[in-house]
């Protein structure tokens, strides 16, 4: 569950934090795991614990939300879910909300258990559909420090009804086919992740196209870099996923932050589930779901994250007052 002969050396990174590639096993696969350490730390750091939305991979601007962490003396671990990305598991693509509820304990105990880091000071963060796996697990009674959900799903029924009666009708009938070839054990029927409107996807919101290669291109990737499709069987499946069921008994502080136009995560859904946590700090930012990850809102939403983890999770020792 830890760092083996094939995890590369700790890079530095203009001398305030340096990388290393890593793994923490989750129900006998790999999840692969970036870890970052701030190079200064002279007492043991509170840890961010990051993962991407729906379908998606870390290496999909989540660097650059770690980069600034990291700079501000916090330790960071960016993982990608079995299935996707750099981590194992079989067959690819295939979006398992419990089984990504595994994942984020399996990060979270791997974070946890490494050295200069204190195991009590654990933040989880998650943005579109992990911002809701974060909600879900900090109720269910995770012990975190604290929780950051950058437009987070929080309704499965709000998020059909965004995607509208057309384009769920066209996702229906692969989604019934793939759950059917899951349990004849046969390979997985894809379909988009992302897509124009009027075409079969699970987000084909105006924005969505469009905000997807914006995040390609502001990472540095080329559009083939990683699979643009997921296993159909969520369609049938995401409806029933609320995580707002949890948000009043979420015990530590919140995060939410949240934009107006958000055509994936209506903002009215967002804010009532906000409105359930005990110590919740809501901001609502003008913009659509993809906004936050890229200039010019990003510093913005960047900065409210280190003003909120500073006051809540603090990197350094409090001043007395």
């Amino acid at each position: 569950m830890c760092r083996d002969e094939e995890s590369t050396m700790a890079e530095p990174f203009n001398g305030t934090f340096t990388t290393s590639e890593e793994w923490f096993d989750s129900s006998g696969n790999r999840c692969a795991a970036r870890l970052y350490r701030p190079t200064a730390a002279d007492r043991p750091l509170p840890v961010v614990v990051m993962a991407h939305g729906f379908g998606s991979v870390r290496a999909l601007r989540l660097y650059a939300y770690a980069e600034r962490f990291a700079a501000a003396g916090y330790a960071v671990v960016v993982f990608d879910y079995r299935n996707f990305g750099d981590s194992e598991g079989e067959p690819r693509q295939v979006l398992d909300i419990a089984m990504q509820h595994e994942d984020w304990r399996a990060a979270l105990d791997y974070a946890r258990s490494l050295e200069g880091v204190d195991p009590t000071r654990v933040v989880a963060w998650g943005t579109s559909f992990a911002g809701g796996h974060v909600i879900t697990i900090a109720g269910q009674g995770e012990p975190l420090a604290a929780v950051i959900a950058q437009v987070p799903h929080v309704s499965g029924p709000a998020a059909v009804r965004s995607t509208g009666l057309r384009p769920a009708l066209r996702l229906a009938v692969p989604g019934i086919r793939d759950t059917i070839a899951a349990l004849l054990g046969r390979e997985p029927v894809y379909v988009n992740s992302v897509d124009r409107p009027g075409q079969t996807a699970m987000m084909s919101s105006p924005d969505a196209y469009p905000g997807m290669h914006t995040l390609l291109r502001e990472s540095g990737l080329k559009e083939d870099a990683y699979p643009h499709t997921v296993a159909a069987r969520i369609a049938v499946r995401i409806g029933l996923y609320s995580p707002q069921r949890w948000a009043g008994k979420i015990k530590c502080p919140v995060l939410v932050q949240i934009v107006a136009q958000d055509a994936i995560t209506p903002k009215r859904v967002a804010e009532r589930a906000a409105g359930q946590m005990r110590h919740a700090t809501v901001r609502v930012y003008e913009g659509g779901h993809f906004d936050p990850y890229v200039e010019p809102l990003f510093d913005t939403v960047m900065a409210d994250q280190i003003e909120f983890l500073r006051h809540h999770v603090p990197s350094l020792p409090k001043e007395p007052e």
